[in-house]
């Protein structure tokens, strides 16, 4: 069960907590003090505490049991780990040579929420039990009294206290059902995995068995070198036959400031927790590192959005991936494509050809794309759709093509078998096929969200499906050219116009390539892309080289390899030694956008105002477009300022983890993505991917005149 309750002085409640746990260092100098200079320090006036002996021992285990009674119900105790504040049990038992007390064995904890922050907490009377092994021949029916000190913490939702008991074991107690209370312990073996921010648990578990709330009860909080559990976090629920598989989001510690050193951490070897089903049922689990399957049904997650119907999913990449066609670097290349079938001569049978040719690369492509990028999601890669674009390298190679491209249509140069212009083999056709598909993947459009989305959480076969689809409707204005004579025929005639019309193209190619410099200068830096541009000119050179010599038929290409091959080597020394990561910088808006990060879309939503929250790429067109004709508008900013909106940005043009894990909790598989909290909802409104400066100001306005919204002199204390 989950609780949430937001409270008029939290600042007292964490100040008691402080000062409680502060008071518990001196109760841990007790735990070193012989059982007769042993006192409470602080009692158990607001949790009592007995302590238990099972008269009916079983056979080498003594059963001890710890049963807790709050005075009141508003005072709650905490499991073994609290969650991200309060204070676990600790516990010293005297016990006899040889016995030997096991780990405590506690019932399903309760969540309690606070200001963001979550605590493991027990409401009401509670039991745990501490196993005993016993030695050879002891008989633990005829035990002596069992003496101990416990310390703990007792917290209402406005203050805690330490207490402390010195304890004496008494017979009775009903045994039988505090056993069955106990979270048991699973026979098959679980397995966990981390996969970038995320931790993953393969946890055997019968599909027959109902999961009404299920929550994973951590029992370690520090997973790796420079990541928590985020506690507070949404789980994610896949199943798989009889395994269910949980993401659990990790959060990064702060960094650590210059010169200190960070202290030494052995990464866990096993991950142990309690699975809760709901109604206070659960079991607990102990992981081994090992491989956690990827995908499955996705049967919990308060945050996870539901999977559109199939049809939906399947229509929208195909429409996504036409509407692919107008982008200004994939135009170029399929009107120079389409007018080839329109020269004299054409045969129906060499059209299809050709136009199976080319469907077969674009679809191969965008197979092979969306497989990369499951594969390295699988592999603990935090990456999403279109992540070529956020490796320099990758935009590099990118800028030299597109330029060679600009080059070729312009006439520099011919290429013998693989043209994007007035060439007709199989083997262009199919290149070409390839190469529309890998530019075309910066672009989504607001067909293909869900489409992609939904593809991250899907097994691999629908997925591929899916990007399979995605790529025929990306070659599906040539495919139909290819095997529907009437519309060839629409096509103007073949003539001059045709060569004039080349030349015409190389311009939006060209404003590719220029658009790609300046992606490298945003990915690398000013001197990256220098040294990028000096590559990009000798390349054009020994294109230039070829073409006199073609022009002079004379055999071109060894020439090229000769002339590329310094400027190739220099880029291969130099682009790695001049590279500048870049990352952590807010974008330059009208808006003065904050950065995104959890903690600061938390603080933004706890102000009470409305939030508006934008991720882009400066390699993603739609992102551009949208920001250019919807966000940086004069209108938009008065609304927003008078609806007191907060703004917040979040750049992925290059790799960043955080945003891609929670672009994949909204079930986005890339950007743009636009999110809107009103004050108050309990989740955000997703925009649509193609917005309008009416949409924006609405949401304002409407903001603006709810209840309870702050007015906009009420900004600075957001």
């Amino acid at each position: 069960m989950l609780r949430a309750r937001t409270f008029p002085l939290p600042i007292r409640y964490f100040a008691a907590l402080w000062l409680a746990l502060l008071a518990s260092v001196m109760l841990a100098g007790q735990a070193h003090a012989r059982p007769a200079e042993r006192k409470a320090l602080y009692g158990d006036e607001n949790i009592e505490v007995e302590l238990f002996i099972d008269p009916a021992p079983v056979k080498g285990t003594q059963m001890l049991a710890l049963r807790f009674t709050p005075k009141s119900p508003e005072w709650h105790g905490y499991w073994s780990n609290p969650g991200d504040a309060g204070q676990g049990m600790r516990l010293t038992l005297d016990l006899p040579p040889g016995w030997e007390a096991g780990d405590p064995l506690y019932p399903v904890p309760q969540r309690l929420t606070i200001s963001g922050l979550m605590n493991h907490i027990y409401e009401g009377q509670y039991v745990v039990l501490v196993p005993v092994k016993l030695p050879a021949g002891a008989d633990g029916a005829r035990a002596p009294p069992i003496t101990g000190h416990v310390e703990y913490l007792a917290c209402t939702d406005q203050i805690c206290v330490p207490q402390d008991a010195l304890l004496a074991s008494r017979p009775g107690g009903d045994f039988a059902r505090w056993r069955a209370s106990v979270a048991p312990l699973l026979d098959a073996r679980s397995r966990f995995a981390i996969a970038g921010a995320t931790l993953r648990l393969a946890i055997p578990l019968p599909s027959g068995v109902g999961l009404r709330d299920a929550h994973v009860f951590v029992g370690e909080k520090r997973i790796t070198q420079s990541a928590d559990v985020d506690f507070a976090a949404p789980q994610v629920f896949r199943r798989t036959g009889d395994l269910l598989v949980v993401e659990i989001p990790l959060k990064s510690l702060p960094a650590l400031p210059a010169g200190v050193a960070a202290p030494p951490f052995a990464p866990p070897m096993q991950v142990t927790g309690i699975l809760a089903f709901g109604d206070g049922a659960g079991v607990r689990f102990a992981a081994v590192p090992g491989a956690v399957p990827t995908g499955g049904e996705v049967i919990a997650g308060p945050q996870t959005p539901p999977i559109p119907p199939w049809w939906t999913l399947v229509l929208g990449a195909l429409l996504g991936g036409v509407l692919l066609n107008i982008m200004p670097c994939v135009f170029p290349i399929l009107s120079l494509k389409a007018l080839s079938l329109a020269r004299a001569g054409e045969s129906e049978a060499k059209a299809r050809a050709e136009g199976l040719a080319y469907t077969a690369g674009v679809m191969l492509a965008c197979i092979a794309l969306g497989g990369v990028m499951l594969a390295l999601r699988a592999a603990g890669e935090q990456v999403g759709w279109a992540f070529q674009l956020q490796e320099p390298g990758v935009v590099v190679a990118l800028l030299v093509l597109a330029a060679a491209i600009a080059a070729n249509l312009a006439g520099l140069f011919e290429l013998p078998s693989i043209s994007v212009g007035l060439g007709g083999e199989r083997a262009g056709a199919f290149a070409t096929g390839l190469l529309a598909a890998f530019v075309a993947t910066p672009c989504t459009g607001p067909f293909m969200a869900a489409a992609l989305g939904a593809a991250l959480l899907l097994p691999t076969a629908p997925a591929l499906l899916l990007f399979a689809v995605l790529g025929l409707g990306l070659a599906l204005p040539f495919l139909l050219l290819g095997f529907v004579p009437p519309l060839r025929r629409m096509l103007p005639k073949p003539g001059a116009w045709m060569e004039r019309f080349r030349r015409l193209m190389a311009v939006p190619m060209g404003l590719t390539a220029l658009a790609l410099v300046w992606l490298t200068v945003q990915l690398g830096g000013r001197p990256f892309a220098l040294v990028a541009l000096v590559l990009v000119i000798g390349v054009l050179i020994a294109l230039w080289v070829v073409g006199r010599l073609q022009q002079a038929g004379k055999l071109a290409w060894p020439a090229f390899g000769l002339v590329a091959a310094p400027f190739l080597a220099f880029a291969l020394i130099a682009l790695p030694n001049v590279y500048e990561a870049k990352g952590g910088e807010t974008k330059q808006s009208i808006h003065s956008p904050r950065a995104f990060s959890r903690e600061a879309l938390a603080q933004a939503r706890a102000s009470g105002r409305p939030v508006f929250l934008w991720f882009t790429a400066d390699w993603c067109v739609t992102c551009k477009v949208n920001e250019t004709t919807a966000i940086e508008r004069a209108s938009v900013r008065d609304a927003f300022e008078q609806a007191g909106v907060i703004t917040m940005v979040g750049d992925w043009t290059v790799r960043d983890e955080a945003i891609t894990a929670f672009l994949t909790e909204q079930g986005a598989a890339g950007v743009p993505l636009y999110l809107w909290y009103a004050p108050g909802a309990s989740a955000p409104e997703q925009l649509p991917q193609v917005l309008t400066p009416e949409l924006l100001e609405t949401r304002a306005q409407a903001s603006r005149a709810a209840p309870g919204t702050l007015p906009p002199a009420a900004s600075a204390a957001g």
